[in-house]
């Protein structure tokens, strides 16, 4: 197993130095923004937009749990796009009555974490959407999506941590990926971590009162 983490700030800075080695940093980010998906991604990539001297901001996605089993995602949700589980056959009731509470909860976190900022434009940017790390990837998939459909110049994908089969499937849809461990043995993103400690609301809206 790679060596874990210290934290989220240490993945962030380990993994803008990867994105700093893998770019020549004036094409790689020139009219770019770093994307990070709440709330843990957010701390991510809050150090990778510091260390980059990027702008930074959010894309809010949420998962759906089984019925029996919250946690077990048979669906990711963003505020236009919806992904299912290609292993997955929810029954569309549910799923619908699911996606309807959790696009509420996406405007509830939207509103919290931005007030009334705008949405930021990303056609013809170069967006780099990050993540503390991807185990399924379903959230990170729909993001993807929903990025795309605001027709960026291309779309870059910047994690820690993932398994090899959800980095394969997100190639197919990232213009280009940047992770700096590809694991075999993967259980949950925090078991790469020494602290995966849980970030608050509170947090998140510190880190972006910068940008």
């Amino acid at each position: 197993m790679a060596e874990m983490f210290k934290d989220r700030i240490d993945a962030g800075w380990q993994l803008a130095n990867k994105i700093k080695e893998k770019y020549p940093v004036s094409h790689a980010i020139k009219n770019g923004i770093i994307l990070a998906l709440p709330r843990g991604g957010v701390v991510v990539g809050a150090e990778v937009a510091k260390v980059l001297n990027m702008p930074f901001d959010i894309i809010v996605t949420r998962k759906i749990g089984a019925p029996l089993n919250p946690e077990y995602a048979v669906a990711a949700v963003s505020e236009h796009e919806l992904i299912v589980s290609p292993r997955e056959n929810p029954d569309p009731e549910y799923l619908e009555g699911e996606v309807r509470k959790e696009r509420q909860e996406i405007q509830r976190r939207l509103k919290e974490y931005h007030g009334p900022k705008p949405e930021i434009d990303l056609k013809n940017k170069t967006v780099i959407l990050v993540d503390d790390g991807l185990a399924t990837g379903l959230t990170m998939e729909v993001a993807l999506c929903e990025v795309r459909e605001k027709n960026p110049r291309r779309i870059i994908l910047a994690v820690p941590v993932a398994p090899p089969e959800t980095i394969e499937r997100l190639k197919k849809i990232a213009d280009e990926t940047v992770v700096l461990n590809i694991e075999k043995m993967f259980f949950a993103v925090g078991q790469f971590y020494d602290d995966f400690s849980q970030v608050s609301d509170l947090e998140v809206k510190e880190l972006l009162r910068d940008y």
